[in-house]
């Protein structure tokens, strides 16, 4: 007995080996996006990628969950990131990604967690930092671990490498961290106690010492800075000097 084919069959046959390998793509560029763009960049700025490559960003390049983001001498980039949320940082500072998720529809699986090597930044907190628990949230640190609750704060840490910085006495600050609050709260935890800041309020932690609030005067300005640190992030806010940055990339 001879089969008859049906030509509708077919036809749906034909669409889903069409259809198969694009949802596949779509899936794919999905899991791929970024989780930040770079939207501002005076300088050079690199990112190690998870598999072990080095990658030179410019204006609009895609950061990852996992990069290890280093800024040149002189160098400042602001990124932002899809909830919202944007880092600014400052010259000679590695920052990695430790591990980044938002989904609007999702809140219970925020994830933002940062890791401070070396040098500084400013921080402004998106959705994850706004709408969901401290944990969601986190900077890491040699010395402490910082959670925020909606916040305009900086964070500089200090290893005998920073002798480009001023305190607001003017004098270079000693090995440490340094936090500052714009507006918001953070709060500094490790092993030795943990510190509520407050804004206008500068903070200290030394290796091994717990969180304290420091005078106005030995306070380093980061997110508060207008212009005592040089260069001051307003750098981002105008048109290049080639004589205030090793190089440009544009794109």
């Amino acid at each position: 007995m001879q089969r008859t084919r049906n030509p509708r069959s077919a036809d749906a046959s034909r669409l889903c080996r069409l259809i198969l390998p694009l949802l596949g793509s779509l899936a794919l560029a999905a899991q791929a996006a970024p989780a930040g763009t770079v939207t501002q960049l005076a300088g050079v700025l690199t990112a190690q990628k998870v598999d072990g490559g080095a990658k030179i960003l410019g204006l609009m390049s895609g950061v990852d969950s996992g990069d290890l983001l280093s800024t040149a001498g002189n160098t400042y980039a602001r990124i932002k990131f899809t909830d919202g949320g944007e880092l600014t940082l400052r010259p000679n500072t590695q920052l990695r990604v430790d591990d980044y998720h938002f989904d609007q529809a999702r809140p219970q699986e925020d994830n933002a967690f940062f890791r401070l090597i070396k040098g500084g930044l400013r921080a402004v907190t998106g959705l994850v930092g706004k709408r969901n628990s401290l944990d969601a949230y986190r900077m890491a640190t040699p010395t402490a671990t910082i959670g925020i609750r909606g916040t305009d704060w900086g964070a500089l840490y200090c290893e005998n490498d920073c002798g480009g910085y001023v305190n607001n006495n003017g004098r270079t600050p000693q090995p440490g961290l340094y936090v500052d609050v714009s507006s918001g709260q953070i709060i500094v935890t490790n092993p030795q106690g943990s510190q509520h800041f407050s804004p206008g309020q500068f903070g200290f932690i030394g290796n091994n010492q717990p969180p304290v609030v420091m005078p106005q005067g030995n306070g380093v300005p980061i997110s508060t800075d207008k212009g005592l640190n040089k260069p001051p992030e307003a750098v981002l806010g105008k048109e290049n000097n080639p004589k205030d940055f090793q190089c440009t990339i544009d794109g």
